[in-house]
């Protein structure tokens, strides 16, 4: 009786320890192989209390641009974030108003480790225009009139 408990039991710890190694290591490793192909760009409220996402366009395949309004003070800002962040590289955002006559954007830009902006503009009654520069990809669009 002895040897069979103990043989049942060596059997039983050595399925638990093969087992927990896989599982441990299946699926942390598809874990992490899933997260880094699917990592998107999130906003990060940079453009302070009340502001909304209103849009939000792809700078390549690395990060975002967005496009946020704030009702009470009719303001659209704009903000580039990475998807992951890392050493500094080049990024930038800008942010100008459609209009009837001649706007200048708002711009910010630099050598950055996660976001450019924000950047901030009177978006009453205008259509908004942004762009967003992450390394050698850019991406942007326009619309949002209001």
């Amino acid at each position: 009786m002895k040897l069979s408990r103990r043989t049942t039991t060596a059997a039983a710890l050595a399925t638990l320890a093969l087992g927990g190694t896989i599982a441990a290591t299946a699926p942390a490793s598809a874990a992490t192989t899933t997260k880094a192909a699917t990592a998107t760009a999130t906003y990060n409220g940079a453009c302070g209390t009340g502001y909304k996402v209103i849009d939000s366009t792809p700078v390549g395949n690395v990060g975002k641009v967005f496009l946020t309004w704030n009702e009470s003070t009719g303001k659209n800002c704009a903000v580039t974030i990475r998807n992951t962040p890392g050493a500094k590289i080049y990024m930038a955002v800008e942010l100008n108003i459609s209009s009837d006559h001649e706007s200048t954007p708002v711009r910010d830009n630099g050598q950055y480790t996660s976001y450019a902006g924000p950047v901030y503009m009177n978006g009453r009654g205008h259509c908004a225009e942004w762009y967003g520069v992450i390394g050698s990809a850019s991406g942007g669009d326009s619309g949002h009139c209001g």
